[in-house]
């Protein structure tokens, strides 16, 4: 079989695997679509021609990847050879972000993300909180224990994999009022280019969404909810993509169907990976 009907092939598999589990659009970028409605030449058996002739014919139009033209539009720059490098470069200019006026008034600092920088895998979260406002690290708080428990279970360090979120402030509050709330659409389609170029830098070959904000950050297109789509693969930017439970969820809803939900979603990452699983990995969150 030819690379070309491979890849059909498995672009194939997955569309039926979204709309398997409910999925109705997918993001594409309007270069895509356009190419994609261009007519395309037939190729027939004919005598051969000139050599001249042959130098003039149109080159095919590439493919390119499927990504939102208006949500990836910013173009970040980055210095640096190594991705380490690379990450300080953009961190640099990340904390100095005021776009989101509101959210530059109230935060304490930009939390930019965490990690090793050439990790295989990332988890994104949706904003900071409190704890994490506070220490300028994600996944810090409560949640982020529970993160770092799953994290060191799959047989991982913290400091092995990467996590950020969808925003690097933590939204701000009604005067009066405490906690969190969600991000706006809006707030996310302003930051996201700063997550978009953590994941170009650090190449993850795995991502985790960490619940139903990560994913609606991620694919704003997509309006299947978390609850069908966790323990699918999806693809972000041609990078293999599994949903999952937010951890803060699982705290509020701690039972054993969700720990072992979230934790069969892990096993399928490991998978992926080509990471050890033992019989006893297997077999957690089965039983009380």
């Amino acid at each position: 079989m030819s690379q070309f009907h491979e890849a059909l092939d498995a672009t194939i598999s997955h569309l039926e695997e979204l709309k398997r589990v409910g999925v109705t659009h997918v993001p594409v970028r309007r270069e895509t679509l356009e190419a994609l409605g261009r007519p395309v030449a037939v190729t027939v058996a004919e005598p051969p021609v000139a050599q001249d002739a042959m130098r003039n014919t149109s080159p095919p139009v590439p493919v390119s990847r499927a990504e939102s033209p208006d949500m990836f539009a910013e173009r970040i720059q980055v210095s640096g050879s190594t991705k380490a490098e690379k990450l300080a470069s953009l961190r640099e200019q990340a904390v100095m972000c005021v776009k989101c006026k509101h959210l530059a008034a109230s935060r304490t600092q930009v939390v930019f993300g965490v990690g090793n920088p050439e990790a295989e895998l990332m988890f994104v979260g949706e904003a900071p909180g409190a704890d994490e406002d506070a220490k300028g690290e994600p996944f810090v708080g409560r949640a982020g224990q529970l993160l770092t428990k799953i994290i060191e279970t799959m047989g991982y360090k913290r400091g092995d994999i990467y996590i950020g979120n969808i925003l690097k402030c933590r939204p701000n509050m009604p005067a009066g009022e405490s906690g969190n709330r969600q991000p706006t659409g809006d707030e996310m389609k302003t930051c996201l280019p700063w997550l978009h170029a953590q994941i170009d830098i650090i190449q993850p070959k795995v991502i985790v969404a960490l619940g139903a904000v990560a994913m609606r950050g991620l694919m704003p297109d997509m309006t299947t909810g978390i609850t069908k789509l966790r323990g699918h693969w999806l693809l972000y930017r041609q990078i293999p993509l599994m949903p999952t439970y937010h951890p803060a969820y699982v705290l509020r809803a701690y039972t054993m169907q969700n720990r072992r939900a979230v934790w069969e979603d892990m096993l399928q990452v490991l998978e992926k990976l080509g990471r050890p699983i033992t019989p006893k990995m297997r077999n957690y969150f089965k039983s009380e």
